[in-house]
């Protein structure tokens, strides 16, 4: 954690909404002029994908059924947590890109499925913001979690986690149902083992849930809407949380729990921006008071 240089983590599984969730804090940096430097989880994975898809293969024969990129040895755990400590001491480090498709290959000039060349975050910014898979990893001499100032956990009830994969793989990445279905038996130990733990060290929690029928994720047609669904608002520590003010500004919201608020799921972009953006404006305040 720094006052200088501080860091928001937003974390969420493969399909769990976090680039929507990194939509809402733009959208607060532009408002706000706040420059961030941004890091996707993506660039801190191990391999690419030729790489990767050999790599399981090894350990495939190994006797390793279930190698994922969700695990710590697929990614570069030591220098992500490395990198938000240069952050935190210097506002400074490095990240690349992940290219996914043939779209972003176009943008960024390499091929879908490599990395872009590390380059070094843009001078004088204002915080750091990681959006990905491991923003709150501990274990194994890995302590990424003390690094952030503010931890985001977006975390949908499981089987509405796997339709949105399902749905976003096989739309915007051309793969079959039964290959993301292989995806996600994969890295189940992975999900429990790192990607779970990790919604116990954050600040505050999103759990979007279905209101309508998802008992079998595999065969849904669509995704459930945000007026198909409700948001579970979990904070860590509710102090200086006013959720009077909350339940007022949010049409129909309620107190499940005395750290916890629930929301219609179409009131989830109006939540974020009632509850980030005093937050950040936190950092940025306890940041100019310590330069």
């Amino acid at each position: 954690m720094s006052a200088k240089h501080p860091i928001i983590s937003v974390t969420g599984s493969s399909g769990a909404g976090t680039t929507s969730v990194k939509t809402v804090f733009v959208q607060i940096f532009r408002r706000e002029k706040i420059t961030a430097a941004f890091i996707e989880g993506d660039a801190f994975h191990r391999h690419d994908r030729a790489e990767m898809k050999a790599r399981m293969a090894e350990e495939y024969e190994r006797g390793n059924r279930h190698f994922s990129h969700f695990g710590p040895d697929a990614n570069l755990l030591a220098e992500l947590e490395q990198t938000f400590a240069d952050y935190a001491e210097s506002g400074g480090g490095r990240t690349r890109h992940y290219v996914h498709d043939a779209e972003e290959a176009e943008i960024l000039g390499c091929p879908a499925g490599t990395f872009t060349a590390w380059k070094p975050f843009e001078p004088e910014t204002d915080l750091l913001f990681y959006e990905g898979l491991h923003g709150a990893v501990v274990g194994e001499g890995i302590d990424i979690a003390r690094h952030s100032d503010v931890r985001i956990g977006v975390v949908p009830v499981i089987n509405l986690e796997w339709i949105q994969k399902i749905h976003r793989d096989r739309s915007l990445r051309g793969y079959s149902t039964e290959a993301v279905t292989d995806t996600i038996l994969r890295r189940m130990p992975d999900y429990v083992n790192t990607i779970c733990p990790q919604f116990t060290r954050t600040d505050i929690n999103f759990q979007r849930v279905p209101t309508v029928d998802t008992s079998n994720p595999f065969i849904a047609r669509w995704i459930p809407t945000p007026d198909e669904s409700m948001v579970v608002i979990r904070f860590a520590n509710p102090r200086g949380i006013d959720f009077p003010y909350l339940l007022s500004m949010i049409p129909g919201s309620f107190m499940s729990r005395a750290n916890s608020i629930v929301i219609a799921g179409n009131k989830l972009d109006l939540a974020m921006q009632l509850i980030l953006t005093p937050i950040i404006l936190t950092l940025i305040e306890r940041k100019r008071r310590a330069s």
